[in-house]
C-alpha cells in the first residue's frame, strides 16, 4: 500500500513538473516554481529528485515509458484508420490522467528549439508514418495539436469522461478518417 502511494505521488510531482517544463522550457523553470507547483517546499521536492535536472529526466523518462507502452499496444496493429484510433484513445487517455506529461511530449510540436530527430522517429512509430508523407505528417500534428488543446480544456471544464470520445473522433477528422457516427 506505501509503495503504491508512493508511486502516485511521484507521478503526480513528475505531471505537474513536466507541465511546468513543457510550458516555460527547462532553463525558465526555477525549482521554487516546480515545488509550489507540487505543493511541496524546495527541501521536500529535494527530498525526492535531488535536483532540477534529475526531475527534468524522470519526467522525461516517465513521458517515454508512457509512450513506450503505446508503441507495444499497437506494434502488431497495420498502417490505417484502426491503429490511428487505437494509438488517439491510448495517447487521450493518457493526456487526459496525465495532462503534463503529454504537454512535455507535444512540446516539440510546438516548440522550434524543442523538435528532435527522437520527436520524429515517435511519430513514425506511432503513427507508421513515411517521412516522405507531407501530408500524413501535418495531419498526424494537426491531431496531436487538437489532442492536447483538448485534453487540456476537457480537464479545465471538468468533462474528462464526457469529451474523451469527442477528443477522439476529432482527431481521428484531423487525420482524414471518416467520423464513425
Amino acid at each position: 500500500m506505501a509503495r503504491a502511494l508512493r508511486q502516485h505521488v511521484d507521478e503526480e510531482i513528475l505531471d505537474r513538473a513536466a507541465a511546468l517544463f513543457a510550458q516555460h522550457g527547462f532553463e525558465q523553470t526555477s525549482l521554487k516554481a516546480l515545488a509550489d507547483a507540487v505543493g511541496l517546499s524546495k527541501a521536500g521536492l529535494l527530498h525526492h529528485y535531488p535536483s532540477k535536472e534529475a526531475l527534468y529526466a524522470a519526467a522525461q523518462r516517465f513521458s517515454a515509458v508512457r509512450c513506450g507502452q503505446v508503441v507495444e499496444q499497437v506494434a502488431d496493429l497495420p498502417p490505417g484508420p484502426a491503429r490511428d484510433r487505437r494509438v488517439l484513445e491510448l495517447l487521450t487517455d493518457t493526456a487526459l490522467d496525465r495532462p503534463g506529461l503529454v504537454a512535455l511530449l507535444f512540446r516539440p510540436v510546438t516548440t522550434p528549439e524543442a523538435h528532435n530527430a527522437d520527436h520524429d522517429a515517435l511519430l513514425a512509430r506511432l503513427f507508421a508514418i513515411d517521412p516522405s508523407d507531407e501530408e500524413r505528417l501535418v495531419r498526424v500534428t494537426g491531431a496531436l495539436g487538437a489532442l492536447a488543446v483538448l485534453s487540456l480544456a476537457a480537464h479545465y471544464r471538468g468533462e474528462v469522461t464526457a469529451w474523451r470520445p469527442r477528443i477522439v473522433e476529432t482527431c481521428l477528422n484531423a487525420l482524414g478518417h471518416p467520423s464513425a457516427g
